[in-house]
């Protein structure tokens, strides 16, 4: 991608300065640039923003303002959605097993698109939603992505003749099929391996009077992480090829989490305690395992830290404020010696984060700030430091 959102040190400064730490800042300019991305090279695939991976309103209502659908997994999403004048067309449940609170909210929103991937699954769509629109979500493995979904997920390919004809005799609109690859891969092979499989189950339900109009690609995206950054402009290339190929006629949907918001928000945190243990030097910082870096447990993902500093590296020990020993983010990471009250940024963290956060110990969640509403300030204060 051209343009990732990374504060500078002086910005950094500027922003802790005013609000204090920790602090998330997000740009939904950033978010415009991904949605951008996507509709640019993947053009014709409708996308609907997985609100799980950062529901903060910011990002939603950018996005709604673009034009973005939405993936919706229960009945707090829909709420919120729906409470900012989201219109339910622009929403597909796409839980595979969903909560009876979740189909009485969808009921009374008018949310009615659906995944499935299990027989137990429709009887209670049938029952709550008559007649509604369902995708059957296929099992693609895929384990070279981060967060291998299909483990909990899809139902297997040689099932899917028998699922789709149950839900069809229940009166439920059986419009096509789904897949997701998982989150962060790196390559488009799974894509494509899942696209190879869907085109023959489409193919097998048009011959028993099926007529599939949807094709669900979930998400997948990468964004740039430390130890690996994917070509998207190439992934996209061969996901659309592999579209124009095997669903030429088709309706694609996409279900973008990561990729959308992932590279759009900064943590400024700060060093608020050092010491020797075990002959490692251990850094501890105010925002922990409990706060932003939950992605840590929750995403399996290894954060950058930028200290702005230079110097040899050594390998420390790096720990969240609260008094739970299971509060430590990072062992034998490389960076360079620090000291008290040092700032610390940590790019690419708006996915799988706040989103997770709490407030275990009586830690507030970080605060956030938007950008753009802040930025002429903060330049101005930047721009007159530098000439003092």
């Amino acid at each position: 991608m051209d343009k990732i959102f990374k504060l500078s040190k002086p910005e950094v400064e500027v922003l802790a300065e005013k609000y204090g730490t920790p602090l998330l800042v997000i740009s939904t300019e950033q978010i415009k640039e991904n949605y951008n991305f996507l509709t640019k090279h993947l053009p014709g695939v409708k996308q609907y923003y997985a609100v799980k991976a950062n529901p903060d309103e910011h990002i939603v209502r950018t996005l709604a303002d673009l034009g973005s659908h939405f993936d919706v997994a229960s009945d707090g999403e829909m709420n919120q959605l729906s409470a900012m004048g989201i219109d339910s067309s622009r929403m597909v449940y796409a839980n595979p097993i969903k909560t009876a609170n979740g189909l009485l909210t969808a009921k009374s929103v008018g949310v009615n698109k659906f995944t499935f991937d299990s027989e137990s699954e429709i009887d209670k769509m049938a029952k709550a939603v008559p007649g509604g629109t369902v995708l059957l979500r296929i099992r693609v493995d895929n384990p070279k992505a981060l967060v291998d979904l299909n483990k909990k997920f899809g139902a297997q390919p040689e099932d899917a003749i028998r699922l789709i004809t149950l839900a069809r005799e229940r009166g439920l609109d059986t419009a096509g099929l789904c897949f997701h690859v998982g989150s962060q891969s790196t390559s488009a092979d799974a894509h494509l391996e899942a696209l190879r499989i869907c085109r023959s189950l489409f193919d097998e339900a048009a011959q028993l009077g099926f007529n599939f109009r949807i094709l669900d690609i979930g998400g997948g995206m990468p964004v740039p992480s430390l130890s690996e950054t994917a070509d998207v402009v190439a992934m996209a290339q061969d996901i659309r090829a592999g579209l124009a190929q095997y669903f030429p006629d088709t309706e694609i949907w996409a279900e973008p989490g990561r990729f959308m918001c992932g590279t759009a928000m900064n943590l400024i945190t700060r060093v608020i305690g050092q010491q020797k243990r075990n002959n490692q030097q251990w850094y501890f910082l105010d925002e922990g395992l409990y706060g932003t870096f939950s992605g840590i447990i929750f995403d399996h993902w290894d954060f950058e830290l930028e200290t702005y500093k230079e110097g040899k590296e050594i390998p420390v020990t790096f720990a969240g404020p609260s008094c739970d020993s299971l509060d430590i983010l990072f062992r034998d990471k490389l960076t360079v010696p620090l000291e008290m009250d040092d700032l610390i940024l940590v790019p690419n963290c708006g996915a799988y984060t706040s989103a997770s956060a709490t407030e275990f110990n009586g830690f507030a969640k970080a605060p956030i700030i938007i950008w753009e509403e802040v930025k002429d300030e903060v330049l101005a204060k930047t721009e007159l430091a530098a000439a003092i």
